[in-house]
Order: structure tokens, then sequence, then C-alpha cells
């Protein structure tokens, strides 16, 4: 029987595509060791981040494609993954030095749930095993200490006089409704609020983080524009509901992050419907959308939907999110999957910028 050599098993890497990269794993450096004993391969590849919705598939093409090499008798493919950096958040234009991806979500109005999609998003791609900070930059309105069981904490100082980020569930959470009582308004001219969002960024120690989600407030105003002009964003998500007047509204939030050269990962489509717990039967409240479609005839990606559910509604207002509380259930699923797909797409695009 044939000895099987390093060799054949990186000229066989060389042949398969990473299912979104579209380039092979070795070209993409992703493969990390290649151990050869008595006919059995072990070869390790490192995915571009923990969150990767083609673990299987990569698995399975991978060890199908090494099993052929003849001389082979066992294939044992391990998965790693180290998230890559946004290209855009180069060290002299990075504001915050230890994030790799800042990920802002926002809508054209209020009332679509963005808020409840940006925290459980969040908390998937932390429950996936990426490391992973929260900022909410709604400073009129800040929500996040509520959504999270945060409303009683502070924010300190610590020894570098940077902001210490509360922590919740694993996740570093940062939100201006941390330094005022929940009965106080923000009454502030713009100046002001871009000062606010510049201490949240350069004040605050984040430590190393593969992704930064930025819960932006509704609308297209001066959020969004401080923002961009503080940092590089790596990608938005922009959530609606299937009312008409909603995705017209998400519309504009669409052609304001493409003004401000800002990638967009995708659309969430949030309260798309409700299905009884007893007979599931389902029930369009907001009618039933034509969103989908148009989104892709738009060719705009299409991150999931997300129905209502009592249980995500309860579980924002006693402070742990649903992904948390019941990662299991069908409606953390299917956060988690948009999270997979969200993250897939972001590895995409910094590669597609890389190259």
């Amino acid at each position: 029987m044939q000895k099987v050599t390093k060799e054949q098993v990186m000229a066989v890497l060389r042949t398969i595509e990473e299912p979104e990269l579209r380039k092979d794993y070795v070209s993409l450096n992703m493969v990390k060791d290649v151990r050869i004993e008595d006919g059995k391969v072990t070869a390790v590849i490192e995915l571009t981040t923990p969150a990767c919705p083609m673990k299987a598939r990569i698995k399975d093409d991978i060890a199908a494609a090494i099993h052929k090499i003849d001389g082979v008798k066992e294939v044992d493919v391990r998965l790693d993954s180290s998230v890559r950096a946004s290209s855009a958040l180069r060290p002299d234009k990075n504001r915050i030095p230890g994030v790799k991806n800042v990920i802002v979500v926002g809508s054209g109005k209020g009332g679509v749930g963005k808020s409840t999609v940006a925290v459980n998003i969040a908390f998937a791609l932390s429950y996936l095993g990426a490391k992973v900070a929260l900022l909410d930059a709604d400073i009129y309105g800040p929500s996040l200490p509520i959504m999270l069981g945060l409303t009683n904490a502070s924010l300190e100082l610590g020894a570098d006089d940077k902001i210490i980020p509360l922590q919740s569930y694993g996740v570093d959470v940062i939100s201006m409704g941390n330094l005022m009582k929940s009965e106080d308004a923000v009454i502030w001219r713009g100046p002001m609020l871009h000062k606010a969002l510049q201490q949240f960024l350069e004040d605050v120690n984040w430590g190393e983080k593969d992704y930064l989600v930025i819960d932006l407030p509704p609308g297209t105003g001066d959020v969004a524009l401080t923002l961009s002009q503080l940092i590089p964003i790596s990608g938005a998500i922009a959530v609606t509901t299937p009312q008409d007047v909603a995705f017209a509204d998400v519309r504009r939030a669409m052609t304001m992050f493409r003004k401000l050269q800002v990638p967009l990962l995708g659309v969430v489509l949030n309260m798309s419907y409700f299905e009884t717990p007893d007979d599931h039967k389902i029930y369009h409240i907001f009618g039933k959308s034509q969103i989908q479609e148009e989104l892709v005839s738009g060719n705009i990606p299409f991150l999931g939907e997300i129905p209502i559910e009592m249980e995500t509604r309860a579980s924002g207002d006693d402070g742990i999110p649903i992904v948390v509380k019941s990662a299991q259930s069908n409606q953390s699923k299917r956060f988690i999957e948009i999270a997979k797909a969200m993250a897939g797409r972001q590895s995409m695009a910094n590669l597609q910028v890389q190259v």
C-alpha cells in the first residue's frame, strides 16, 4: 500500500473551494496542520469565524476528498477558527484597535424590533464562540440596560482611565442608559451627541473583540453619520417588518448605508408572522410580506425572518435575551442562523477587500 504524504494531502486541499469564499483552502491560508500516521490523516482547518454557516459541509467535503488518496485509511478533519479583521479597520484609522469587525444594526423607523435583533445577533455570535461587544448608540432612547438586566449597573473607570464595559452573559456592553437615571431625558444637540459617541469608542477598554455590534437609533440621522466619520464600519444589517411603510423606510436606511460606503450584509424581516402554540396555525398579522422576493429581485441579501413570539418579548422585559435563556428554542435557532449568515457575509466582504 502506498504511503500517504503531506504533499499529497495539500495538493488535494488546493483543489477544494471553500463554499462561501470561493477559493481553495491552501490559498486562503486555512490549512493549519496536516499529520499522517499509519494511514490516518488529521487535517486542522482554521475557519474565518466560529459562526461559519458551512461547517458541516466543509468538514464533509474535505474528508471525502482526502479519503480518495490511495493509502488513506481514516480521516479526521478538525475545525478551528480565527476571525479575520476587516481591512477597513487599519491600525492608522482605527480608534478601537482591539476590535476586528464593527457591525451596525439599523432601520428606517422605530418599532420594528431592531434592538431585539441587534441584541440576539450579538449573543448568538457569542454563543457560537466569538468574542463580542455590544454598543447601544441610541443616545436619546437607550433600551439595552432593560433588555440585558443592567438597569441598576453603573459604568466605572479602570486604572488606565478608560471606561470598563459592563458584562452581560459573556458580552461586553456600553449604553448611555447606564450613565443616567431611568427617568432622565437626554436633550442634546448634534455636537454633544458626537462627543458622547466618540468617548464610547475611544475611551472604553474594549479589549480584543471579533465583533462589535452597534445598535443604531431609528432613522437616518446624526448617529450613523457620526459613527461613519469616527470609524470605518465593516458591515450593516437592516431590520424591517412586513408592512409596506416599514420596508419603504428601511430602503432609506439601505440608501444611507450605501452613501456612507458601508457594506450591506443583509436584511432581517422581523415580526414576519405569528404561529399559535397549540395548533401551529400561521397568522400574518402585518400582512403577508413580499419583501423577500423584492430583495432577491434587487440582489439584496436576505439574512432571515423572525416570527412574533411571546417568549422573545418576555425575555427582553426580564433582561435575559432569548438566545441566552433558551438557546435550543426555535426562535433562538433563527437568530443563530441569521448570525451565521451575517458572519459568513462579513468574512466574504473582508476577503474581497483584501484581494
